[in-house]
């Protein structure tokens, strides 16, 4: 991760910790830097934002440094990032950019970078972008008279993309009743218009985005909404999507919640059955489920980890040609339709499952018990001495070899705070904080905790 660009974007409160500036000088040096290459013709970059009220700010501002620049900026407007990447690998865009925080609540802002094939930026390009923001690579010249770049309205590629969501459905969806939470974010209308023409009846909460209400009480981070939804009107099936509909989580019939870990379960066990899970694995991060690895152990389905962040999960899955994976917050990729996670794809693929299996979203997430977790947070004062100290090594030691087979216990450092996570994943929740505790106290006992 470098300086100001994360896992996922640059990101920060919006002109706080990401200003109009930052996004004006990105739009500046993309802009140049792409020209480069194109031997006379335009750098084209599209554009795509979520319904934060900071995100036109920052749609104008990387607008005016592109064209400033000489490159063309095609504007998708209020968009999804899946859709960002689907229209940057499939119109010939030279990269892509997405203003949105995802699931962070309304004043906070980002910016994230996505290249041509429709993949997260390379870090390479990442470290010129930075070293221009700093000032360390010097000023990129103005573009003048005929080289001046344009805006230009590209709703036409979003609603491409529209219809290639609804050409992935296997079977119409009549008769079906879909709740969908919107996050009052990017799917608010793209989320309703691919079930409604496949033919659901749908019910949508969180549609009506005001610029500050994204991510409010609603959305993937908050799916008690949409369980009450379900309920209420005895829907079949309902979807919570995240501020820029990258991720999804379910809801079953009866309003339980199905996550991101299930839902690797259940689409990893529909393309075995069928001969399509290649390598017979799938991707997962290690801070997957301890249940989702049993249930897959015993559906005699192998299983890779990466660290935590979508971002190596797709690159692990490139690398192998693997056709699935994810986290448990709702971000899956399907590599054979999509290059980053997609909310809405996700859903799409749930209806497959259930419609070609005439299943029950419980029945399908039945065979995967979730195991009880506890995720304690030791802020420190030196985050690689805490972890390499030989008597919390012990302890950690201590506490797997007592879990056994029966649980597992993960310590890492944040990547973005000076702070220790120990979790630990059990049969019952008392063992987890037992296990849990054991290791924070040897922690704090070494003079580590802040």
């Amino acid at each position: 991760m470098g300086k100001y660009f994360g896992t996922d974007g640059f990101r920060g409160e919006a002109n706080v910790g990401l200003t109009v500036e930052h996004a004006f000088k990105i739009g500046r040096y993309l802009g140049w830097y792409y020209s480069q290459a194109k031997d006379g013709k335009k750098c084209r970059v599209v554009i795509g934002k979520d319904t934060r009220r900071s995100s036109y700010m920052f749609e104008y501002a990387l607008a005016a440094g592109l064209t400033a620049s000489g490159a063309d900026a095609y504007l998708l407007h209020v968009t999804t990032t899946p859709s960002v990447s689907y229209v940057a690998r499939t119109d010939d865009f030279d990269c892509g950019i997405m203003i949105s925080a995802s699931h962070n609540p309304y004043y906070d802002n980002g910016i994230k970078l996505i290249n041509s094939a429709g993949e997260k930026m390379d870090e390479g390009t990442i470290e010129k972008v930075e070293a221009y923001l700093d000032g360390e690579a010097g000023e990129v010249p103005l573009a003048t008279r005929e080289a001046l770049g344009k805006t230009i309205d590209y709703a036409a590629g979003r609603n491409r993309y529209i219809g290639y969501l609804i050409s992935l459905a296997t079977r119409s969806y009549k008769g079906v009743r879909v709740g969908l939470d919107c996050a009052n974010g990017s799917s608010w209308m793209i989320a309703k218009s691919v079930f409604d023409a496949l033919g659901a009846k749908t019910y949508v909460v969180a549609n009506e985005p005001d610029g500050l209400n994204i991510n409010r009480d609603c959305g993937s981070t908050h799916i008690e909404n949409l369980q009450k939804l379900v309920r209420e009107e005895k829907l079949d099936v309902g979807f919570a999507f995240d501020g820029d509909a990258d991720r999804c989580l379910c809801v079953d019939e009866n309003g339980d919640e199905v996550n991101g870990d299930h839902i690797i379960y259940i689409y990893g066990c529909y393309l075995k059955e069928r001969g399509k899970l290649v390598g017979n694995k799938v991707v997962t991060t290690i801070m997957s489920n301890f249940g989702l690895y049993k249930a897959l152990d015993e559906a005699g389905i192998e299983y890779e980890k990466t660290k935590v962040g979508d971002k190596y999960v797709y690159e692990n899955m490139s690398a192998n040609g693997y056709r699935l994976g994810g986290e448990q917050s709702g971000h899956i990729i399907f590599r054979k339709y999509a290059t980053t996670g997609d909310g809405i794809l996700t859903a799409i693929k749930m209806m497959e499952v259930m419609l070609e299996k005439k299943k029950k979203l419980s029945e399908l997430a039945e065979p995967m018990k979730m195991y009880p977790q506890v995720l304690k947070n030791v802020r420190v004062t030196d985050k690689k001495a805490a972890q390499d100290d030989a008597e919390v090594r012990a302890a950690v030691e201590a506490a797997a070899k007592a879990l056994g087979d029966d649980g597992r216990i993960l310590v890492r450092e944040s990547g973005t705070e000076p702070v220790v996570r120990v979790m630990v994943e059990a049969t019952d929740k008392a063992t987890c904080e037992k296990y849990v505790d054991s290791v924070v106290d040897v922690i704090v006992a070494r003079g580590y905790a802040e």
